[in-house]
């Protein structure tokens, strides 16, 4: 298990440069915007403001996130492929197509159950 996606979303930033709105519309398949890597977790933060950001997140199979708390709600989309989401131990598995909102303060995990790419959208209130 990997550490916070926050954590990961910060070393996206660092390694793809300061993600912004852009100053013109910007036209993109989200799946598209981070590919799989063998054993690995991967993300690309589309957009960093002060009240929020939007991540996109690639995992392997048997990859995820150990159990941790968020201060705002957060919102995943999932893009491709299934996912075990636990919030307060309670699991619910999501496969494409479906999204879930993860209450802020709560303990939350995620565990891909195959390969799958999500959209994370997290708004501070």
């Amino acid at each position: 298990m990997k550490g916070c996606p926050k954590c990961a979303a910060k070393k996206a930033a660092a390694a793809n440069g300061p993600a912004r709105l852009a100053a013109k519309p910007l036209v993109e398949t989200i799946a598209k915007t981070v590919a799989y890597q063998k054993d690995n977790i991967v993300s690309r933060e589309l957009v960093r403001q002060k009240n929020g950001t939007v991540t996109v997140f690639a995992f392997d199979q048997g990859q995820g996130l150990s159990e941790h708390t968020a201060p705002f709600d957060a919102l995943v989309q999932v893009l491709e492929g299934k996912v075990e989401i636990k919030i307060d131990l309670r699991p619910y598995r999501l496969k494409a197509g479906q999204m879930i909102l993860m209450p802020a303060g709560r303990p939350h995990s995620l565990l891909a159950l195959s390969r799958f790419k999500m959209m994370l959208t997290m708004i501070k209130g």
